[in-house]
């Protein structure tokens, strides 16, 4: 017999797990290996297991089983179920104070990169959420204002609004009134009824006589056309007032609305309530239900009052009385109804009344106030306050009130000085004693108010206007100084903006010094270098403009130019300013500044010029020009400059000179029109032609140059040139409109319609839905003669351009017989929003009507909503010549020269003809009116 043990009493291989050859990874456990042995490493359970796989034909397991597709909606892996759960390398790691300091960077990282995109972020999520609001408000937004104003309501008012009434029986009513069917009596029978008792004879043609009465009973009545057309025009004025408002027109005008919402909501605040104005059932429904909520708690004090006023507003004063005095015995302690029953009875019973809710509430200072009050000589009133004070020392609004008593400065300086001894951290009082003391003693209390109040703004600005006061102006700035370090050390700084509005305080009372140092030391507070801080400061530049304080604003643009001395957008900023709201030295002071430090912006250096060369100064002038052209050569600006002053001065060939330079050593297409231009308005067309020849060499891109070379042939009386310059421009340049217009213009004088016809359709292929093109295309068959062409041209141009304004005045104007012209402009109005083309055409026809004043008020919309427009200046001028006054006609002039309009069909014809170079803009306006029709 072997002695060879059987294959189930062998012992196991080395490393052996039961069923690993199949894939499986099983456990071991100490009573299968032994006390002194271990199971497979993982190298080895590794390598098992992929020589089992490349049996198979597999790819190799892992030790988390077979690797095969995962589903990617499994999210069954316990590795990632908890992420605090952390396995693998994070499982037996320290967390020590390095970790921390790296998590520490890596959060302050986060946070940087956050508010880097912060600004850019909150920006973006504002607008989408105003748009969303613009777009769809809310009701609450809608009566919002409305709202408001009803915060200025007071309580008897809102008792004394009457209750809607039950509605059951009158809407019952007004059902079974619909139930029952009337017909109305045809107007022939009440002409016959009322010609019934007259008898009237008429001949007819062939002799025979006719009974009146049975003619008028088949004839009907006579009808009123005159008042019919009247209605029917006063219905269409409404509706077209009414679509003026509804466009948009009134928040453009400033004009209001058919309803004052402020009026209809406020409305209480001016009526009175009298007892005969009150419904009797009114009032008894009020007292029951009053004296239900009296009875149901006795104690509300509110409920008595209600009572006692409606008894009051019912006329019964006495009733009245007696019911605040049960209140005032149910309610001891409610200071309302103690008050309520003083102001219902005569100063005799006040005071008494008085002195009962003082015992009852001797700790209520309004009470005290009240009878003070009552109280006519200034001794008792003085004598009522330190009995008011002895038992409410700490009460800031007696202690105000004893000093308003006081006549002597020095009696009000002693009391202050006591308040302040009592009640020190009141800062109001501090400030008072200050004021009345003299300037040496005022800053001793100031430093007192410091100490005892370390956290208030008031005082150490109430200490840097003392400075002003006293003519220490540098000291003004360090006091700011050093109270912006003393409230940031006590954690009481003020927001960026409760500051700025600090500043406009101080300077709508008479100090700027101390509003520039507010602004100088607090402006820049709370904003990182990361944050948009020109735009901020410039915002609130505007918003204090905009508020009147301008010195607020001025300190804003100084300290801004401090920290961003090269920013030419907040130096224009700031010229902008003094322009309109400075002086001129301010304004000459601040743009020398601007040039200096941004040297190569030519909009400062023309500006600074201007200033110079308005002021008289023509050398001084030339001298800034002069500097730009260092500091900016070749730029066409400055050198298109130079040549206006020199020409507006008659230096024309030194403007000659200018421009031949400025073509050598700034080549662009603009000085070459202005060259052009300028020999023209001189006359000189020979000259003129030839410089326009040799820019289109340069430039054949250049519309403007095309024109000039047609109107140069054209006025040389060359039209067969002409004609070949505009159809060879329009070749050149598709897209310019006036190119296209002027090609066409030529060939109507020459009497070729079908070739005028033919360029109009060309320009509307290269340039689609433009209203100018339409516009002509329809004027040219008006002036034609072919009235059903126009129609039809019209109606295809407004429907691609329906929101047209110059096609809806063509239309209305020359289209539509008179009688239609004030609805068809109705029309207009309500689909195209705001042009102020259409209202010029409004403001006419209200002016054909004499309805001079709808025509002013429509003209000033038109010139509100664009005071470019220079058509409109020109048209309410003339309308002014006719029905204004001399001071309302300069006016108009005035405000059009401040406005320097530069575009209008009739305008810009008259602005840029040659023979009007050099006229200003008062002549131009004349000029226009005059050929207006």
């Amino acid at each position: 017999m072997s002695g060879r043990k059987d294959f189930l009493s062998q012992p196991a291989p080395e490393n052996y797990v039961a069923g690993l050859g199949r894939g499986a990874t099983g456990f071991t456990t100490r009573s299968d290996l032994g006390p002194a042995r271990e199971g497979p490493s993982e190298e080895q359970i590794k390598e098992a297991l992929a020589k089992r796989a490349a049996a198979l034909g597999s790819a190799p397991p892992t030790a988390y089983g077979v690797t095969g597709k995962k589903d990617d909606d499994d999210d069954d892996d316990e590795r990632f179920q908890d992420p605090d759960n952390e396995t693998g390398l994070f499982a037996s790691g320290n967390y020590d104070r390095d970790d921390d300091e790296a998590d520490r960077i890596y959060q302050e990282v986060d946070e940087k990169m956050d508010k880097r995109r912060r600004q850019r972020r909150e920006a973006r999520e504002k607008a989408e959420r105003d748009e969303y609001e613009r777009n769809n408000p809310k009701i609450q937004q809608q009566f919002a204002d409305l709202k408001r104003a009803l915060g200025g309501v007071t309580d008897e008012e809102w008792a004394n609004i009457p209750e809607v009434g039950d509605l059951t029986g009158k809407n019952r009513r007004s059902k079974q009134n619909l139930r029952q069917r009337f017909y109305a009596v045809p107007d022939s029978v009440l002409a016959g009824a009322g010609a019934s008792t007259q008898l009237d004879t008429t001949v007819n043609d062939d002799g025979s006589a006719t009974n009146g009465a049975a003619a008028d009973g088949l004839d009907g009545t006579m009808t009123n056309f005159a008042d019919i057309g009247a209605a029917r025009d006063k219905v269409l004025q409404v509706r077209l007032d009414q679509a003026a408002q509804g466009s948009g027109a009134e928040t453009v005008s400033g004009t209001a609305t058919s309803i004052d919402p402020k009026g209809y909501l406020t409305s209480l605040t001016k009526s009175e309530v009298k007892a005969g104005e009150i419904p009797v059932a009114d009032i008894a429904r009020a007292r029951t239900l009053l004296e239900s909520v009296i009875k149901t708690n006795m104690r509300h004090g509110p409920g008595w009052i209600a009572a006692a006023r409606l008894e009051e507003y019912a006329g019964k004063i006495v009733a009245a009385r007696n019911v605040i005095a049960r209140g005032c015995e149910y309610c001891p302690k409610s200071e309302d109804v103690w008050l309520e029953a003083i102001r219902l009875n005569d100063n005799h019973n006040a005071k008494i009344i008085a002195a009962s809710a003082i015992k009852n509430n001797n700790r209520s200072v309004r009470l005290w106030i009240e009878a003070m009050k009552l109280e006519q000589l200034p001794a008792a009133k003085k004598r009522v306050l330190r009995q008011a004070l002895d038992h409410i020392p700490q009460s800031v609004a007696i202690w105000k009130e004893a000093v308003n008593l006081e006549e002597d400065p020095a009696d009000a300086r002693l009391l202050l000085a006591k308040a302040t001894e009592i009640i020190p951290l009141s800062v109001e009082l501090w400030l008072a004693l200050a004021r009345l003391e003299t300037p040496e003693n005022a800053q001793v209390v100031l430093n007192k108010a410091r100490k005892a109040v370390p956290t208030s703004h008031e005082i150490w600005i109430a200490a840097a206007r003392l400075q002003e006061q006293i003519g220490n102006k540098p000291m003004v700035s360090k006091v700011m100084e050093r109270g912006v370090k003393a409230l940031a050390k006590e954690s009481a700084m003020l927001k960026r903006e409760e500051w700025i509005t600090e500043a406009e305080t101080c300077e709508e009372e008479g100090a700027p010094l101390t509003c520039n140092a507010i602004i100088e030391h607090t402006l820049g507070w709370g904003l990182d270098e990361d944050d948009d801080r020109k735009k901020i400061w410039l915002d609130d530049a505007k918003s204090s403009i905009g508020r009147g304080c301008y010195q607020t604003a001025r300190s804003m643009y100084a300290y801004a130019i401090r920290v961003f001395p090269t920013s030419s957008s907040i130096w224009l900023a700031a010229a902008d300013m003094e322009r309109n709201h400075g002086d001129k030295k301010s304004l000459t002071d601040l743009l020398e500044a601007s040039v200096e430090k941004c040297p190569t912006n030519e909009v400062l250096w023309m500006q600074l010029a201007r200033e110079k060369w308005n002021a008289g100064d023509i050398n001084e002038a030339r001298i800034v020009l002069g500097k730009a052209f260092k500091s900016n050569p070749g730029n066409e600006d400055i050198w298109l400059a130079a040549v206006k002053l020199e020409a507006d001065y008659g230096e024309y060939q030194a403007a000659r000179d200018l421009l031949k330079e400025a073509r050598e050593q700034a080549p662009t297409d603009r000085v070459w029109i202005k060259s052009v231009a300028f020999e023209r308005q001189r006359g000189e067309k020979d000259k003129a032609l030839d410089l326009c020849l040799e820019g289109l060499q340069q430039f054949p891109k250049a519309d403007k140059l095309w024109m000039m070379k047609g109107q140069i042939y054209e006025s040389k009386g060359m039209i067969p040139q002409a004609r070949e310059a505009y159809n060879t421009g329009t070749r050149a340049c598709p897209k310019s409109v006036p190119l296209w217009l002027l090609a066409s213009r030529i060939e109507e004088k020459a009497g070729v319609l079908v070739k005028a016809r033919s360029i109009l359709d060309r320009a509307r292929l290269a340039v689609p839905k433009n209203p100018e093109l339409w516009c002509e295309s329809v004027r040219l068959e008006r002036r034609a003669g072919n009235m059903p062409a126009a129609n039809q041209k019209m109606a295809q141009a407004l429907q691609e351009c329906p929101n047209s304004g110059l096609l809806w005045t063509e239309r209305i104007w020359h289209l539509e017989a008179r009688t239609q012209r004030k609805p068809r402009s109705l029309e207009a109005i309500r689909k195209v929003d705001n042009d102020p083309v259409l209202f010029v055409t409004v403001a006419r026809i209200f002016w054909g009507e004499r309805k001079l004043d709808k025509a002013a008020t429509w003209f000033q919309k038109a010139a509100v909503l664009d005071p470019d427009w220079g058509d409109t200046w020109a048209w309410w001028y003339k309308f002014l010549m006719q029905h204004g006054t001399e001071e309302k006609q300069a006016e108009i002039v005035s405000k059009c020269v401040a406005n320097e309009p530069k575009h209008g069909e009739i305008w810009q014809a008259v602005a840029k003809a040659p023979e009007n170079a050099g006229l200003g803009v008062e002549e131009i306006l004349k000029l226009v009116a005059g050929k207006l029709e």
